[in-house]
């Protein structure tokens, strides 16, 4: 406090800055004194700033064509998918060579015996 006192008391409340009498009301025109004039326009420059129909018409093609592309893209994925879940079902058939094939691969790559999988088999029929 006693600081605040002791500066308050050499610089006062005033404010020290001032503007100089009628420059708000004179900056106006004096901004527009300094600008340059602004050239005519040519005809021609005028008549390129027509907007074309293709102007117009450009944004919405570019929306159409992007919501047929996300279609297509959909289209494709969706056809992919599909094309996952025939190979499954193929898989899942009742051909039993197939089965016996993709039985043997099982146990080729888990190590079975065929004891090992007799007691795991009568185990399930338990439950």
């Amino acid at each position: 406090m006693k600081e605040e006192d002791t500066i308050l008391r050499k610089a006062g409340k005033q404010n020290p800055f001032s503007v100089p009498e009628g420059y708000l009301e004179n900056l106006p025109d004096a901004i527009m004194s300094r600008l340059p004039e602004r050239e005519a326009l040519p005809e021609q420059a005028q008549s390129a700033r027509t907007v074309t129909m293709w102007d117009r018409v450009k944004p919405w093609l570019y929306m159409a064509a992007m919501f047929v592309g996300a279609a297509l893209i959909i289209r494709v994925a969706s056809q992919t998918t599909s094309g996952a879940d025939e190979s499954s079902a193929m898989l899942a058939s009742d051909d039993t060579e197939s089965d016996m094939v993709y039985i043997n691969s099982v146990m080729d790559n888990n190590m079975l015996d065929s004891y090992s999988l007799y007691v795991l088999l009568s185990d399930a029929e338990g439950y």
